[in-house]
């Protein structure tokens, strides 16, 4: 008590503060129970309260419905407009409903996905677009206006506002409208270029507005999102097609071996049995020149070994030491192990070939 009768003008502040934050929660308690996104009665950034005020004060009959029960009570016909946000919200069932009570109506459908397009009968898919500055019109209705979005889809169809991936604004077909560029109808956006006239003009056309804010308590059990449903109509032929130009590649390209043979390994083949073979197959080949090149090289290579002289010994070098090696002559021994020796002509020449230097590889290695 002592320090309030000190501090009277700090204490009266304070209670005066804490009375205005109750005051003003007490009023603004009916803007916050609307919450959504380009919700009519939700004054936040992404709220869509200022556009909707802006036609009721045009004498636009603004009648706001968030439940598919609501919506089938509201009036529409030839003089309504139906502009479906939260489209995210519908379902099978609901979008079902929506269209049999849309009667004469224009129906004007915000930033759909691709299973409510389908059912709409739209066959487009919209591409996700970043506007880097105002995008002009290009059409008779909204002549002059230029719309500035953060971000759209595009809608690769005729329409209006086009970028480079296509129309902000599209009407596939007479009653329906839909619109990309959510944004032009948000509080933080509504001022941004001529946003503002462009929401004006696509929702006042008509005199009677009926914003249906769709909710999930609305969906039934056979609303349920599957993976399927969201992925486009010619995927699944696609895929198809796809599996069966790999399996024809496999049948067309696959190596036919044969059927398999067991065989216990490791498998050792004798060094007798190799060579055999390799002579029977170089006989059936015939390429003597080959088998007389393979025969020599073999030779040299021994030679060097026996000499203690290096596998890159140059031919001279080792020509000149086994001469010396065996007291033959240099040319002897040229033409026996040189790479420039002639090839034999017939198979007996072949195999005296073999005999000669098998006897010289005999001399060397007993001197």
């Amino acid at each position: 008590m002592r320090w309030l009768a000190g501090h009277r003008l700090a204490a009266f502040v304070v209670a005066a503060a804490v009375a205005a934050v109750v005051v003003s929660a007490w009023l603004g308690r009916n803007d916050r129970t609307h919450p959504a996104a380009l919700d009519p009665g939700n004054p936040d950034g992404g709220g869509a309260q200022a556009v909707a005020r802006v036609l009721a004060g045009q004498g636009i009959d603004v009648e706001v419905v968030r439940s598919a029960a609501s919506f089938e009570r509201a009036r529409t016909g030839a003089t309504t407009t139906i502009v479906v946000t939260s489209s995210s919200h519908l379902g099978s069932s609901t979008t079902a409903r929506l269209l049999q009570h849309q009667g004469a109506a224009d129906l004007v459908v915000v930033a759909p996905g691709p299973p409510l397009l389908r059912q709409l009968g739209v066959a487009q898919v919209p591409v996700t677009t970043s506007a880097d500055g105002p995008v002009g019109a290009g059409c008779p209705a909204y002549d002059g206006l230029t719309v500035r979005v953060e971000h759209a889809q595009a809608y690769p169809t005729a329409g209006c506002f086009r970028g480079p991936e296509g129309v902000l604004l599209s009407q596939p077909r007479p009653g329906l409208t839909l619109l990309g560029a959510p944004g032009l109808l948000t509080n933080d956006q509504a001022l941004d270029g001529d946003n503002a006239a462009v929401a004006l003009r696509l929702l006042g056309q008509r005199r009677h507005l009926v914003w249906y804010v769709p909710s999930l308590g609305d969906l039934e059990g056979a609303d349920a999102v599957s993976l399927g449903s969201l992925l486009p109509d010619w995927l699944e032929p696609g895929l198809w097609l796809l599996a069966a130009v790999g399996i024809a590649s496999i049948g067309w390209r696959a190596r036919r071996l044969g059927p398999l043979a067991r065989e216990p390994l490791p498998v050792e083949v004798k060094a007798v049995e190799t060579t055999r073979n390799l002579g029977r197959l170089y006989r059936r080949s015939g390429d003597r020149r080959h088998v007389a090149h393979t025969l020599r090289s073999a030779a040299r290579a021994r030679l060097a070994e026996r000499l203690r002289l290096s596998r890159r010994v140059g031919p001279d070098r080792l020509t000149g030491d086994v001469a010396a090696r065996t007291g033959r002559t240099v040319e002897d021994v040229e033409s026996l192990i040189g790479p420039t020796a002639p090839p034999p002509g017939n198979d007996r020449e072949l195999t005296d070939l073999a005999q000669r230097l098998t006897e010289l590889d005999r001399e060397v290695s007993h001197r």
